[in-house]
């Protein structure tokens, strides 16, 4: 006689099987079941010591404040779960040739296509698709799903361009717009969402860039709250990203889309507190658009140049700081934005030249390249003065100059340390290191 089990439901989640709604005695191979719950396992994730769990029930033990492995007790070394895929589609085999049916099984194709279904009919005939696109969100944003679920019910096809076209039926209507800038965004940024299905993402954007980056620049202006607005330049960040110079040139004639942008990177209430997600996709996106040559001088007359100083003062990341010196350099490609940088006692031209060194290769050629053009190309005297009072400043020119840069950059380094007075004696007074220099003149 073979021994039957009864395949018990989840205590907990909020879905069940369909083999124990209608209880329904099957052979469970036993390590299906999770050592924790003694459920078959939704999720199955390994850890350091070998052994695989549900992935819901082992984050709670973690959770917990545990730092043992639940079926040997050994010390955990790491917490890194490691999805175990192999035994999903054993999980998944078991169930199509047994009397389990296969849409109750979490992570089966039809069980996606089943979800989808529903939900795309609801998002795509409600006249109101506000709340099934919010369910959408639930169902991305649920740990307790698992991954494969939501990466077949994205590549099941249909539903992100339904939540696009959720989008543009209703591009009048902010909630809609931002339960569906939810979506895409958590899409987007979900660590279980394969990187194919994020391009799906970018790629459908793309069919009708103008329609859907007016519903961004909607969210941006008139968001309920910060998380709406953080959604929408998400999206659009990695939309540029992904965008070619025409693409990216169409997106910088959006109305309203700039002054949006540089509204996001600053403060945030009264108290000019400043929300760091906010600022990150919001300079990583001016960051783009600044590529285009002919908005330049916009971006000038709506205060980026203030708003991005403002950044490098206060922001340590160092992608961040990299991404401002980009615009910079490309602001100080043009008159007004030389002009600007030169107002306010230089203020933009010292907060430039003390992150020279703190934002990569990439940042410190960008650097010099905006302080070479204020300082040498236009010749600003006040601009020369700030370089030349900055602590440091020659210091960092001669690392820039031994860092490996360009031969560009190291020519523009040359020139801008001809600024400051050399004294062969003190020239690197304050920089504490035993490094021995050879001054270039």
């Amino acid at each position: 006689m073979r021994k039957e089990e009864r395949l018990r439901s989840p205590t907990t989640t909020t879905t069940t099987t369909a083999a124990a709604a209608l209880e329904v005695k099957i052979p469970v191979p036993s390590f299906f079941r999770c050592p924790i719950s003694l459920d078959v396992m939704r999720s199955p994730v390994s850890l350091c010591t070998g052994v695989t769990y549900d992935r819901a029930s082992i984050q709670r033990w973690l959770d917990s404040g545990n730092t043992t492995c639940p079926a040997t007790m050994q010390p955990l070394p790491s917490t890194d779960l490691v999805p175990n895929l192999t035994l999903q589609r054993l999980i998944r085999l078991w169930c199509s040739e047994s009397a389990v049916d296969p849409a109750a099984v979490p992570g089966s194709k039809l069980s996606a296509r089943r979800l989808a279904g529903r939900l795309l009919k609801e998002i795509s005939a409600s006249s109101d698709p506000a709340a099934p696109l919010r369910r959408l969100a639930g169902f991305f944003s649920d740990d307790d799903v698992d991954e494969f679920e939501k990466n077949d019910l994205i590549s099941a096809g249909g539903c992100i361009s339904a939540v696009q076209s959720a989008m543009k039926r209703k591009c009048d209507d902010v909630e809609t717009l931002e339960a569906s800038s939810g979506v895409l965004a958590l899409v987007l940024r979900s660590e279980s969402i394969e990187e194919a299905n994020k391009k799906t993402v970018v790629t459908e954007f793309s069919s009708d860039l103008a329609t859907l980056v007016s519903c961004l620049v909607k969210v941006l202006s008139e968001g309920t709250c910060l998380e709406s607005r953080i959604d929408a330049a998400r999206i659009l960040q990695s939309v540029l990203a992904a965008s070619n110079s025409d693409s990216r040139s169409l997106i910088s004639e959006e109305p309203g889309l700039i002054l949006e942008l540089i509204r996001l990177i600053g403060p945030v209430d009264e108290k000019g507190t400043i929300e760091r997600s906010a600022v990150r996709l919001g300079v990583a996106c001016l960051a783009g658009i600044c590529s285009v040559r002919k908005v330049r001088g916009e971006m000038v007359q709506l205060g980026v140049v203030s708003a991005v100083t403002r950044v490098l003062i206060t922001e340590s990341d160092m992608a961040v700081s990299e991404c401002a010196l980009k615009i910079m350099e490309a602001v100080a490609g043009c008159a007004e934005g030389r002009m600007a940088m030169c107002e306010n006692g230089a203020m933009a031209v010292k907060a430039v030249a003390c992150k020279m060194m703190k934002a990569g290769k990439c940042g410190a050629e960008a650097a010099v390249a905006a302080l070479w053009a204020v300082c040498i190309k236009c010749k600003d005297r006040r601009a020369v003065e700030a370089l030349a009072g900055v602590e440091g400043g020659l210091t960092r020119l001669l690392l820039l100059m031994q860092s490996g840069c360009s031969p560009v950059a190291r020519q523009m380094a040359g020139d801008l340390i001809k600024i400051f007075k050399v004294n062969a004696k003190n020239c690197l007074a304050g920089y504490e290191s035993k490094t021995t220099h050879i001054m270039p003149f």
